[in-house]
C-alpha cells in the first residue's frame, strides 16, 4: 500500500506519488465493484453551462435535475478548491435470459434495464464508498465528495471528460467495451490526478436511435426533449396524454429503445456482478397482480429496484396504460372496478381510458354508469374522452357494415 502522504507535499516527488496512487486505485477498482474507471480536471463545464441554459429555455428538462445550474457547472460549489475528479462505470446487462411470456389473460409488462437487478444507486455508492476508504487510507487530508444521479454535476459529461466513453446522439455515454449498458457515478477530490485521455469514437453517420425514438424525444444529435421522453413519462404520477399513453405500449418503467437499436450495444451484455442480475418474474411481471398490491407488498415486490423509487402509484397506472395497449379482455372486470372504486383519480381517469382501448359495449356501458357518479372533473374529462372514443368507433363500424 502506498504510504500516508499529507496533502500539503508538492514538487515533482508528489507528482510521482499521485500518479503511483492512481495506478493502485485503477488496479483495484474492479475489486471495489467498479468495472471503468477514469480522472478528468476539476475545471467548470463552461460549454455544458450553455446547454443547460438552452435546454431550459426550451422547457426539455425533466425537472429531476438539480434546479441549480451553476452547481452542474461549477465543481467547486460542491467541494472546494477541487482538484480533480474521478468517474467510475458499473456494468449491468441489456439481456433477460428464458424471459416469461406474455400471454391472452396473463399480460406482462416490462421494466427497463437500469431496474433491473439491485437498485443501481445503492451499487455505486456502495462501491464509492469503498473508493474513497481506499484514498483516505492513503492520503492524509483528502477531501472528497461523490455523488451518483441525484447529485450536483451532470453524470455523463464527468464521463465523457474523465474517457469512460463518448456522448452519443442518443444522449447516453458510449464506452467502447461496455457500450451504453453502464451506471455512472463519479468524485469530487482535492488531489490532483492526472487526467485521462477523453475517447475519440463517435457516432459517425448512425441515427438510429433519433429515428426509433417511439415520441420523437430525440430532437436531434444529443438533444433530448425529456418531457417526450417515455422514460422520464413513466415516472411522472399525473395524468399522461393518450399520445403518449398508446407509445408507452407495456413499459412499466423506463424505455431502452434508443440503446436496443444502437449498433455500438450489439452484442454486449454483462452477466459478472451477480448483484445485478434480473429474476425474470420481476422486471417482467404479470400486469394484473400489480394492481392489487398493497404499500407494503410492493416494497417487498420492488423495493430493491431502482423502479421503486417513486412509490407504486406510477407502476400502477402504466400497468392500466399497458392492459389498455394490449386490449385484453380479460382485465376488463378490474379496469372497471379501478375505474368505478378506486380512491386516486389518475388511476380512476387512465382505466376509463384502457377501457376505451379494449372497446366494446360492455367497456361503454360501465364508462356510462361511472359518468354517473364520478365527482372529480379531470377523471370526468377522462371519461366523456373515452366515451366519446368509443362512440367513435361504433360509428366507424356501422359505415363499414
Amino acid at each position: 500500500m502506498t504510504k500516508m502522504r499529507p496533502m500539503a507535499e508538492g514538487g515533482q516527488n508528489s507528482m510521482k506519488h499521485w500518479a503511483q496512487l492512481k495506478q493502485e486505485i485503477k488496479e483495484a477498482a474492479y475489486s471495489m465493484g467498479i468495472d471503468d474507471i477514469g480522472f478528468a480536471s476539476a475545471d467548470p463545464f463552461l460549454s455544458l453551462k450553455n446547454v443547460l441554459l438552452d435546454r431550459r429555455a426550451k422547457g426539455y428538462e425533466s425537472g429531476f435535475e438539480e434546479p441549480d445550474i451553476n452547481k452542474r457547472v461549477y465543481p467547486e460549489l460542491s467541494l472546494e478548491r477541487p482538484a480533480s475528479l474521478i468517474s467510475i462505470a458499473v456494468a449491468y446487462p441489456s439481456k433477460l435470459e428464458n424471459p416469461p411470456k406474455s400471454e391472452p389473460g396473463m399480460r406482462r409488462g416490462i421494466l427497463a434495464r437500469s431496474a433491473w437487478g439491485q437498485d443501481y444507486h445503492t451499487i455505486l455508492r456502495e462501491a464509492m464508498a469503498r473508493l474513497e476508504e481506499f484514498i483516505m487510507q492513503r492520503v492524509e487530508g483528502a477531501r472528497i465528495e461523490s455523488m451518483v444521479d441525484t447529485g450536483a454535476l451532470v453524470d455523463r459529461a464527468v464521463a465523457e471528460r474523465a474517457g469512460i466513453g463518448f456522448k452519443a446522439k442518443n444522449c447516453m455515454v458510449i464506452s467502447p467495451k461496455w457500450g451504453s449498458w453502464i451506471y455512472l457515478g463519479e468524485l469530487i477530490t482535492n488531489i490532483p490526478f492526472e487526467p485521462d485521455a477523453p475517447v475519440t469514437e463517435d457516432c459517425g453517420e448512425c441515427t438510429k436511435c433519433i429515428d426509433s425514438c417511439p415520441t420523437g424525444a430525440l430532437v436531434g444529435p444529443g438533444e433530448l426533449n425529456a418531457k417526450r421522453c417515455i422514460s422520464f413519462l413513466t415516472q411522472t404520477k399525473g395524468f399522461i396524454e393518450d399520445e403518449f399513453m398508446r407509445k408507452i405500449g407495456n413499459r412499466l418503467y423506463g424505455c431502452d429503445t434508443c440503446q436496443i437499436v444502437c449498433p455500438k450495444n450489439k452484442g454486449k451484455s454483462w452477466n459478472h456482478r451477480p448483484e445485478l442480475q434480473p429474476d425474470p418474474e420481476t422486471v417482467k411481471p404479470l400486469l394484473l397482480p400489480i394492481l392489487e398490491l398493497s404499500n407494503r407488498e410492493f416494497k417487498e415486490r420492488f423495493g430493491s429496484s431502482a423502479a421503486a423509487w417513486r412509490g407504486k402509484k406510477p407502476i400502477q397506472r402504466n400497468a392500466v396504460i399497458a392492459l389498455g395497449n394490449f386490449k385484453d379482455r380479460a382485465s376488463m372486470p378490474k379496469l372497471i372496478d379501478i375505474m368505478r372504486n378506486d380512491p386516486r383519480p389518475v388511476l380512476r381517469g387512465t382505466a376509463a381510458w384502457a377501457l376505451s382501448r379494449i372497446g366494446g359495449e360492455e367497456a361503454y356501458q360501465a364508462i356510462i354508469r361511472a359518468i354517473s357518479a364520478e365527482k372529480d372533473e379531470e377523471v370526468l374529462e377522462r371519461l366523456h374522452a373515452a366515451q366519446g372514443k368509443l362512440r367513435e368507433e361504433e360509428a366507424k363500424l356501422e359505415a363499414e357494415d
